[in-house]
């Protein structure tokens, strides 16, 4: 009993050890972004600002959520130069501001793990909308499937937490290498060389944890 006592011990010591040698080599994060990000309602401000320009009442309207409480998180944002006002227009005798974000922001699966936990499904819940969205409208005007370059995949499989780890830094590749695809396509039009094309992309990626094992999954299938 006392020799599985100890050994209870040991392992529960070199659990901490663990623990506290991945949080000293855990990546540190922008302080100004880790706190524009303490809220849900910024994160999801944030990312429509992201995508388009957005006035505070517009905000309102597809968040449902009160103009006070947005124009206050829009302060918050505009204070931590994460957003910026683009211009303002006249709106029933009063003038509307409209902002967008200062730049793209892309936040890796580690730096997502230092935003408290309150605000992290603030983080996934306007992805997944803007997945929804843009593939129902892409299905809609008929443009889905008019490329043959298509990509369009799901696999499920029983991963170990090493495989996992290694699928989350693959996925964060993947996003780096579009970023970079991006500046170079742009770059290349404005220079005036490439192939003339310029084909609005949607690149969307999910890895998670399924409700059940993939043998029940395919079966159901």
């Amino acid at each position: 009993m006392a020799a599985k006592k100890r050994r209870g011990a040991a392992k529960g010591a070199a659990k901490k050890k663990a623990k506290r040698g991945r949080r000293a080599s855990s990546p540190s994060i922008d302080v100004r972004l880790f706190k524009a990000l303490a809220h849900p309602l910024r994160i999801e401000i944030l990312a429509i600002l992201n995508d388009r320009v957005a006035s505070p009442n517009e905000l309102r309207k597809e968040l449902e959520e009160g103009l006070s409480q947005v124009s206050y998180h829009i302060k918050v944002l505009r204070d931590f130069k994460m957003i910026e006002q683009v211009k303002t227009m006249p709106r029933r005798g009063a003038v509307e501001h409209y902002y967008k974000a200062t730049e793209k922001v892309f936040i890796t699966a580690e730096e997502l793990k230092l935003i408290p936990k309150s605000a992290q499904r603030g983080a996934w819940d306007p992805v997944l909308k803007d997945i929804e969205h843009d593939t129902n409208t892409s299905l809609s005007a008929g443009t889905f499937g008019r490329r043959d370059d298509l990509v369009a995949a799901r696999e499920t499989q029983n991963l170990d937490g090493q495989a996992r780890q290694r699928i989350e830094e693959a996925a964060t590749k993947f996003y780096e290498i579009f970023a970079d695809a991006a500046v170079e396509s742009d770059s290349r039009r404005q220079n005036g060389e490439g192939d003339g094309e310029e084909i609005p992309t949607t690149a969307a990626m999910l890895v998670f944890d399924s409700a059940e094992g993939k043998d029940l999954i395919r079966r159901r299938g």
